[in-house]
């Protein structure tokens, strides 16, 4: 009887796996339409519906630092139709900042696969009298708080990753929020604003045709997209390599989602990451292809979070971002 029961599990589990998925499978994002993660969460969603054999669509829920299209995963059921794109931000930098949010990503998700990372640029006004990072840090500390600096908004990869890079620096400028990454490059341009890190996507335009000026890319290595442009750690200041990723995006589930469900979709994930057509398309971005097993990108979560976790107990830098 037992080898029955057992036999019958066995091939109703395998029977799932084979037949996931057989309706449309939503994506949440939670930023509106034709922003860094709306794109990225577009071209993944394309691709794997090629390869899953069935739709996958994105449902924008922007606002609330992607706490509303939090709770809309929260709620909805563990059956994969309901996946959800989370970046940086929400998944690790939040919960290290900031202990008494409204969810937890180890016990609230099921972690599926990293699709990508972002590596951001550390750009400047034409008016600022620095051409690379050292010179910015030797401006500012003969300047203590004279310049100020552009993010997306507070809580963003843009506020959180420059007070982070100033903490490790030792320097100290003013944060002006915005709403969107590109209002930081318009703030640029106008003059109200000195310094901004921000998605290389956004950026490249301007920095391309003159506009703005590229002191450094985040992380150890450069990029294509900005091959004369140093990386952070190129930098003579211990520690600048540590600003990365600028931020990366990590497909999540409801927590208890099948195993095979998981796995099919980490494999379509990883599918997807090694065609050469996605190579090319992420690096004209300037985003990095993730490959990743669903334990592998959990451990990178909680690594990450870790980061955060010690910025905070060294610096008593609190969020706030609200419920």
């Amino acid at each position: 009887m037992w080898m029955w029961i057992l036999a019958a599990a066995f091939i109703s589990g395998h029977a799932h796996a084979e037949s996931y998925p057989v309706r449309p499978v939503r994506l949440l994002v939670g930023f509106n339409a034709a922003g860094a993660t709306d794109t990225i969460a577009r071209y993944y969603a394309s691709k794997l519906s090629d390869v899953l054999r069935a739709n996958v669509y994105i449902e924008n829920r922007p606002g609330a630092y992607q706490m509303i299209a939090i709770r809309n995963l929260k709620s909805a059921p563990a059956d994969g139709y309901t996946l959800f794109l989370i970046t940086g931000s929400a998944a690790s930098q939040y919960p290290g900042l900031q202990k008494d949010l409204p969810y937890d990503p180890v016990r609230d998700f099921s972690f599926i696969g990293l699709v990508g990372e972002a590596p951001g640029v550390i750009v400047a006004s034409p008016s600022v009298p620095v051409a690379g990072i050292s010179e910015l840090v030797k401006y500012c500390k003969a300047h203590p708080a004279s310049l100020n600096f552009g993010s997306s908004g507070i809580g963003s990869a843009s506020h959180i990753q420059m007070e982070y890079l100033s903490s490790l620096a030792g320097i100290r400028m003013t944060h002006i929020p915005f709403k969107a990454d590109a209002e930081i490059i318009t703030a640029l341009l106008s003059g109200s604003v000195q310094i901004g890190m921000t998605p290389i996507q956004g950026a490249l335009p301007s920095i391309q045709n003159g506009m703005v000026r590229a002191l450094a890319v985040t992380g150890n290595r450069r990029v294509a997209s900005l091959p004369n442009v140093p990386a952070l750690g190129e930098a003579k200041i211990a520690g600048l390599g540590n600003v990365d990723p600028y931020t990366y995006y990590v497909l999540v589930g409801p927590k208890g989602l099948p195993a095979d469900v998981i796995q099919k979709l980490n494999s379509a994930i990883n599918t997807v990451s090694h065609m050469p057509e996605t190579v090319t398309y992420m690096h004209k971005l300037g985003y990095e292809p993730g490959i990743s097993t669903p334990e592998s990108v959990k451990d990178y979560v909680l690594r990450d979070t870790k980061k955060w976790t010690d910025f905070h107990a060294a610096t008593n830098f609190d969020l706030h971002i609200g419920q």
